[in-house]
Protein backbone atom coordinates (compact mmCIF):
# COMPACT_ATOMS: atom_id res chain seq x y z
CA UNK A 1 0.00 0.00 0.00
CA UNK A 2 1.32 3.39 -0.56
CA UNK A 3 0.01 5.80 1.64
CA UNK A 4 0.94 9.97 0.71
CA UNK A 5 -0.65 12.16 3.29
CA UNK A 6 1.01 14.97 1.55
CA UNK A 7 -1.18 14.51 -1.72
CA UNK A 8 -3.88 12.56 0.00
CA UNK A 9 -3.59 9.99 -2.29
CA UNK A 10 -3.57 6.12 -0.95
CA UNK A 11 -2.96 3.41 -3.98
CA UNK A 12 -3.98 -0.53 -3.71
CA UNK A 13 -2.16 -3.12 -5.88
CA UNK A 14 -4.06 -6.29 -7.16
CA UNK A 15 -2.19 -8.82 -9.33
CA UNK A 16 -4.55 -11.74 -10.86
CA UNK A 17 -1.73 -15.08 -11.19
CA UNK A 18 -1.82 -18.00 -12.68
CA UNK A 19 -0.90 -20.68 -15.52
CA UNK A 20 -0.69 -19.57 -18.86
CA UNK A 21 -4.46 -19.09 -20.64
CA UNK A 22 -6.29 -19.64 -17.08
CA UNK A 23 -8.30 -16.56 -17.89
CA UNK A 24 -6.68 -13.70 -15.81
CA UNK A 25 -6.51 -11.29 -18.68
CA UNK A 26 -10.31 -12.15 -19.54
CA UNK A 27 -11.26 -11.01 -15.75
CA UNK A 28 -9.56 -7.72 -16.35
CA UNK A 29 -11.44 -6.68 -19.83
CA UNK A 30 -14.60 -7.96 -18.02
CA UNK A 31 -14.06 -5.75 -15.10
CA UNK A 32 -12.79 -3.40 -17.66
CA UNK A 33 -15.78 -3.58 -19.82
CA UNK A 34 -18.17 -3.14 -16.72
CA UNK A 35 -16.36 -0.02 -15.16
CA UNK A 36 -17.65 3.37 -15.40
CA UNK A 37 -15.53 5.30 -17.96
CA UNK A 38 -14.89 8.33 -15.84
CA UNK A 39 -13.53 6.04 -12.86
CA UNK A 40 -11.12 3.72 -14.91
CA UNK A 41 -8.02 4.20 -16.34
CA UNK A 42 -6.71 2.95 -19.99
CA UNK A 43 -6.67 -0.95 -20.04
CA UNK A 44 -2.80 -1.53 -21.41
CA UNK A 45 -1.81 -4.97 -22.57
CA UNK A 46 1.11 -6.49 -24.39
CA UNK A 47 0.24 -9.63 -26.62
CA UNK A 48 3.12 -12.23 -27.80
CA UNK A 49 3.21 -15.22 -29.56
CA UNK A 50 3.66 -17.54 -26.64
CA UNK A 51 1.67 -16.12 -24.56
CA UNK A 52 -1.46 -13.24 -24.32
CA UNK A 53 0.08 -10.79 -21.89
CA UNK A 54 3.83 -10.40 -21.72
CA UNK A 55 4.08 -8.17 -19.30
CA UNK A 56 1.09 -6.67 -17.07
CA UNK A 57 -2.35 -5.12 -17.89
CA UNK A 58 -3.25 -2.13 -15.13
CA UNK A 59 -7.01 -1.23 -14.99
CA UNK A 60 -6.54 1.64 -12.39
CA UNK A 61 -10.24 2.10 -10.48
CA UNK A 62 -10.00 5.69 -8.30
CA UNK A 63 -12.58 7.86 -6.43
CA UNK A 64 -12.31 10.19 -3.37
CA UNK A 65 -13.10 9.09 0.08
CA UNK A 66 -15.87 11.48 2.15
CA UNK A 67 -12.45 13.06 3.84
CA UNK A 68 -10.80 13.92 0.62
CA UNK A 69 -8.63 11.06 0.17
CA UNK A 70 -7.74 9.67 -3.85
CA UNK A 71 -8.22 5.92 -4.20
CA UNK A 72 -6.34 4.49 -6.67
CA UNK A 73 -7.15 0.79 -7.05
CA UNK A 74 -4.91 -0.83 -9.64
CA UNK A 75 -4.95 -4.49 -11.03
CA UNK A 76 -2.48 -6.24 -12.67
CA UNK A 77 -2.38 -9.55 -14.20
CA UNK A 78 1.00 -11.69 -15.08
CA UNK A 79 2.35 -13.39 -17.90
CA UNK A 80 1.90 -17.45 -17.40
CA UNK A 81 3.94 -18.78 -19.34
CA UNK A 82 6.94 -20.83 -17.36
CA UNK A 83 9.70 -18.58 -19.15
CA UNK A 84 8.29 -15.09 -17.86
CA UNK A 85 8.88 -16.27 -13.98
CA UNK A 86 11.33 -13.36 -13.53
CA UNK A 87 8.61 -10.57 -14.98
CA UNK A 88 6.14 -12.40 -12.81
CA UNK A 89 8.27 -11.70 -9.67
CA UNK A 90 8.44 -7.64 -10.55
CA UNK A 91 4.67 -7.49 -10.76
CA UNK A 92 4.32 -9.00 -8.00
CA UNK A 93 6.68 -6.65 -5.60
CA UNK A 94 4.36 -4.66 -3.55
CA UNK A 95 0.99 -6.21 -4.34
CA UNK A 96 -1.69 -5.53 -0.89
CA UNK A 97 -3.70 -8.98 -2.32
CA UNK A 98 -3.59 -11.84 -5.32
CA UNK A 99 -5.92 -13.69 -7.52
CA UNK A 100 -5.15 -16.84 -8.21
CA UNK A 101 -6.69 -17.96 -11.32
CA UNK A 102 -7.20 -21.92 -11.81
CA UNK A 103 -8.28 -23.83 -14.36
CA UNK A 104 -11.50 -25.86 -12.84
CA UNK A 105 -10.89 -28.85 -15.07
CA UNK A 106 -9.51 -31.84 -13.03
CA UNK A 107 -6.68 -32.49 -15.93
CA UNK A 108 -4.88 -28.82 -14.88
CA UNK A 109 -4.62 -29.88 -10.93
CA UNK A 110 -0.76 -30.52 -11.27
CA UNK A 111 -0.06 -27.29 -13.69
CA UNK A 112 -2.74 -25.43 -10.89
CA UNK A 113 -0.49 -26.78 -8.39
CA UNK A 114 3.17 -25.85 -9.65
CA UNK A 115 1.79 -21.96 -9.52
CA UNK A 116 0.61 -22.05 -6.91
CA UNK A 117 4.16 -23.17 -5.39
CA UNK A 118 5.25 -20.70 -7.73
CA UNK A 119 3.81 -17.91 -6.24
CA UNK A 120 4.37 -18.61 -2.69
CA UNK A 121 8.61 -19.01 -3.73
CA UNK A 122 7.96 -15.46 -5.81
CA UNK A 123 6.14 -13.73 -2.93
CA UNK A 124 9.28 -15.01 -0.55
CA UNK A 125 11.63 -13.60 -3.45
CA UNK A 126 9.88 -10.21 -3.29
CA UNK A 127 10.36 -10.32 0.37
CA UNK A 128 6.38 -11.04 0.90
CA UNK A 129 5.13 -13.00 3.79
CA UNK A 130 2.59 -15.52 1.87
CA UNK A 131 1.25 -15.72 5.19
CA UNK A 132 0.13 -12.44 5.43
CA UNK A 133 -0.81 -11.44 1.54
CA UNK A 134 -4.38 -12.16 1.18
CA UNK A 135 -5.39 -14.50 -1.80
CA UNK A 136 -8.71 -15.48 -3.36
CA UNK A 137 -8.92 -18.21 -5.59
CA UNK A 138 -11.07 -18.58 -8.69
CA UNK A 139 -11.55 -21.59 -10.21
CA UNK A 140 -12.60 -20.65 -13.90
CA UNK A 141 -13.68 -22.10 -16.94
CA UNK A 142 -16.70 -24.50 -15.19
CA UNK A 143 -18.64 -24.41 -18.06
CA UNK A 144 -15.72 -26.77 -19.51
CA UNK A 145 -15.94 -30.73 -19.46
CA UNK A 146 -14.38 -32.35 -16.45
CA UNK A 147 -14.70 -28.94 -14.62
CA UNK A 148 -14.84 -29.39 -10.49
CA UNK A 149 -18.15 -29.61 -9.01
CA UNK A 150 -19.72 -27.68 -6.88
CA UNK A 151 -19.29 -30.18 -3.79
CA UNK A 152 -15.96 -30.12 -4.78
CA UNK A 153 -14.96 -26.46 -5.02
CA UNK A 154 -17.02 -26.12 -1.58
CA UNK A 155 -14.21 -29.13 -0.27
CA UNK A 156 -12.01 -26.73 -1.28
CA UNK A 157 -12.43 -23.60 0.37
CA UNK A 158 -13.17 -25.75 3.24
CA UNK A 159 -10.13 -27.10 3.61
CA UNK A 160 -8.26 -23.60 3.14
CA UNK A 161 -8.30 -20.31 4.54
CA UNK A 162 -8.64 -18.42 1.23
CA UNK A 163 -12.30 -17.85 -0.40
CA UNK A 164 -13.27 -19.63 -3.48
CA UNK A 165 -14.88 -18.24 -6.71
CA UNK A 166 -16.27 -20.40 -9.39
CA UNK A 167 -16.45 -18.72 -13.12
CA UNK A 168 -17.04 -18.49 -16.43
CA UNK A 169 -15.39 -15.49 -16.98
CA UNK A 170 -15.66 -15.43 -20.93
CA UNK A 171 -18.80 -15.31 -20.25
CA UNK A 172 -18.42 -12.50 -16.99
CA UNK A 173 -19.44 -15.36 -15.02
CA UNK A 174 -17.75 -14.81 -11.21
CA UNK A 175 -15.73 -11.92 -12.57
CA UNK A 176 -17.30 -9.26 -10.22
CA UNK A 177 -17.78 -11.38 -7.29
CA UNK A 178 -14.28 -12.24 -7.25
CA UNK A 179 -13.01 -8.97 -7.93
CA UNK A 180 -15.37 -7.96 -4.88
CA UNK A 181 -13.49 -10.84 -2.52
CA UNK A 182 -10.31 -9.55 -3.38
CA UNK A 183 -11.02 -5.84 -2.34
CA UNK A 184 -12.91 -6.74 0.27
CA UNK A 185 -10.26 -8.92 2.13
CA UNK A 186 -7.70 -6.67 0.66
CA UNK A 187 -9.00 -4.07 2.82
CA UNK A 188 -9.52 -6.14 6.05
CA UNK A 189 -5.79 -6.68 5.79
CA UNK A 190 -4.82 -3.25 5.52
CA UNK A 191 -7.13 -1.96 8.34
CA UNK A 192 -5.44 -4.28 10.56
CA UNK A 193 -2.13 -3.48 9.53
CA UNK A 194 -2.70 0.60 9.16
CA UNK A 195 -5.65 1.32 10.65
CA UNK A 196 -7.74 3.31 7.66
CA UNK A 197 -10.91 3.54 9.34
CA UNK A 198 -9.35 5.85 11.47
CA UNK A 199 -6.00 7.47 9.82
CA UNK A 200 -7.68 7.65 6.35
CA UNK A 201 -10.91 8.05 7.20
CA UNK A 202 -12.24 5.23 4.96
CA UNK A 203 -14.58 2.43 6.46
CA UNK A 204 -14.88 -1.02 4.61
CA UNK A 205 -18.39 0.28 3.71
CA UNK A 206 -17.42 3.21 1.65
CA UNK A 207 -14.40 1.66 0.45
CA UNK A 208 -16.44 -0.59 -1.39
CA UNK A 209 -19.42 1.35 -2.09
CA UNK A 210 -17.62 3.53 -3.64
CA UNK A 211 -16.10 0.75 -6.52
CA UNK A 212 -18.89 -1.05 -6.62
CA UNK A 213 -21.38 1.69 -7.24
CA UNK A 214 -19.37 2.79 -10.45
CA UNK A 215 -19.51 -0.98 -11.65
CA UNK A 216 -22.08 -2.38 -13.84
CA UNK A 217 -23.68 -5.51 -11.64
CA UNK A 218 -26.29 -6.76 -13.67
CA UNK A 219 -26.91 -10.29 -13.53
CA UNK A 220 -24.28 -10.81 -10.38
CA UNK A 221 -24.61 -11.90 -7.37
CA UNK A 222 -23.88 -8.14 -5.99
CA UNK A 223 -26.76 -6.68 -7.97
CA UNK A 224 -28.46 -4.45 -5.73
CA UNK A 225 -25.96 -4.65 -2.81
CA UNK A 226 -24.74 -1.25 -3.70
CA UNK A 227 -28.05 0.44 -4.63
CA UNK A 228 -29.78 1.04 -7.48
CA UNK A 229 -27.16 3.89 -8.31
CA UNK A 230 -24.59 1.04 -9.87
CA UNK A 231 -23.45 2.37 -13.51
CA UNK A 232 -26.35 5.44 -13.59
CA UNK A 233 -27.62 5.74 -17.07
CA UNK A 234 -27.36 2.33 -18.11
CA UNK A 235 -24.51 -0.36 -18.71
CA UNK A 236 -21.66 1.66 -21.04
CA UNK A 237 -20.18 -0.54 -23.95
CA UNK A 238 -16.98 -1.39 -22.05
CA UNK A 239 -14.68 -1.39 -24.91
CA UNK A 240 -10.93 -0.27 -23.90
CA UNK A 241 -9.82 3.14 -24.87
Amino acid sequence: MQLNHAQRELTLKIVYYGPGLSGKTTNLRKLHARARPDVRGRLLSVDTHDDRTLFFDLLPVFFSTSTGFKVKVKLFTVPGQVIHNATRRVVLQGADAVVFIADSRRNASQENNAYWRNLQENLREMELDPTQVPVVIQFNKRDLPDSLTDAELAEVQRRGSQPVVGSVAVRGEGVVETFHAVVQTAWRALEGRAQLSRNVGLSEEEFLGQIFRHIDLSGTELEGRYGPGAMPGGRESGRAP
